[in-house]
């Protein structure tokens, strides 16, 4: 019977117009109350909030947007073919998920999204495909992941459009706020560790060039070899942060005439492929070669044996691009940069003296 029909109905979706509504004001004004902006009485303030309360509305993008010149959006950039190159891997590399971690977080924390995009910064048309992306999203602010925060062409882009930036890994000689862990001290930190153990023969594989962080790292291995008194010249090769490069520079600092009996890489994937090399070689690590690596991604936990490495604070360096970016958005005072935040050195079982 029709009687005991049971009808199901999904509970209505309350929007800024039934607030409206409640309060007998315009749309507008609901919106300059949600977004705190100017000349709103304190009486009608107080009925609008109380509207809000008593009928249960959460403010959605749009409404916020409708009060003011604000998206409430970050936009994040990666780079394009590392990024695609890594999630076809498979490979358990996990920055991108940290950054996401990061950055998403701390924006809902402020009533933000962060919106994600891939833009190769070796194209031609990189200051193309920014300004659609811009032109389509109109963030409140970018954060800029390496190496596109050494790269003139966007942080000139950005500057001339009076849009905030943030630069993730890059140092503080550039516009933007600059947000970076010490890559030159932390390089320093995993040499010394290497040096306590009693290695003499430590061999560095460099990262990119593209990335200002490579040559700062490079520079803290050489400041804590020179400090013991030993000569670099040919201990360092020259890397990527790919596995290919690393298995180059590995095979060329273990055939040396007097081979390395330590190997600092200036990624995972190239301190994996350290190991890959001292296996086919028939050394054994961390008996016959130790290996410590930058970056600390799951992989490098869980291979064996465990890699002792660098561990960089890549989520919280993203929480805080999002957190200066949305205080520059509120007009809030932000003291000079750079921001660095504290990377850790994790021991485990790929390093141990070197062999008699």
């Amino acid at each position: 019977m029709a009687g005991d029909e049971i009808v199901s109905r999904r509970p209505r979706a309350v929007t800024i117009k039934h607030v409206a509504a409640e309060a007998g004001v315009s749309l507008q004004t609901v919106s300059r109350v949600i977004n705190d902006g100017p000349n709103v009485r304190d009486a009608i303030k107080q009925r609008v909030v109380a509207a809000i309360e008593k009928l249960g509305y959460v403010p959605s993008l749009a409404a916020r947007r409708m009060g003011g010149t604000r998206s409430y959006l970050l936009l994040a950039l990666n780079d394009r073919d590392r990024t695609i190159a890594g999630w076809q891997s498979g490979d358990g590399t996990d920055w991108v998920d940290q950054m996401l971690l990061g950055g998403m977080l701390k924006c809902a924390e402020h009533g933000y999204r962060m919106i994600f995009e891939l833009v190769d910064t070796h194209s031609l048309h990189v200051e193309r495909e920014l300004t659609a992306a811009l032109a389509a999203l109109h963030p409140d602010g970018v954060i800029l992941t390496p190496p596109h925060g050494d790269n003139p062409l966007i942080t000139r882009l950005l500057a001339s459009r009076h849009i905030p930036f943030a630069r993730i890994g890059s140092d503080g000689q550039a516009p933007g706020f600059a947000i970076q862990m010490d890559d030159a001290k932390a390089a320093a930190a995993a040499t010394e560790h290497l040096l306590l153990l009693g290695h003499r023969r430590i061999g560095f594989i460099t990262g990119s060039r593209d990335y200002s962080l490579s040559v700062k790292r490079l520079v803290g291995y050489r400041s804590a070899m020179r400090g013991a008194g030993i000569n670099t010249r040919d201990l360092v090769a020259e890397g990527d942060f790919t596995f290919e490069s690393g298995v180059k520079g590995s095979e060329a600092l273990l055939g040396l005439g007097e081979p390395v009996t330590a190997i600092l890489a200036s990624s995972d994937q190239m301190a994996l492929a350290a190991l890959n090399v001292a296996r086919a070689r028939g050394l054994e690590v961390p008996r016959d070669l130790s290996v410590v690596s930058f970056d600390d991604t799951p992989i490098v936990r869980f291979c064996a044996p465990p890699l002792t490495a660098i561990r960089q604070p890549i989520a919280p360096m993203t929480a805080t691009a999002a957190e200066l970016l949305i205080r520059a958005a509120n007009g809030d005072e932000i003291e000079d940069g750079p921001h660095v935040l504290p990377f850790e050195l994790i021991v485990r079982e790929s390093t141990a003296a070197p062999p008699r």
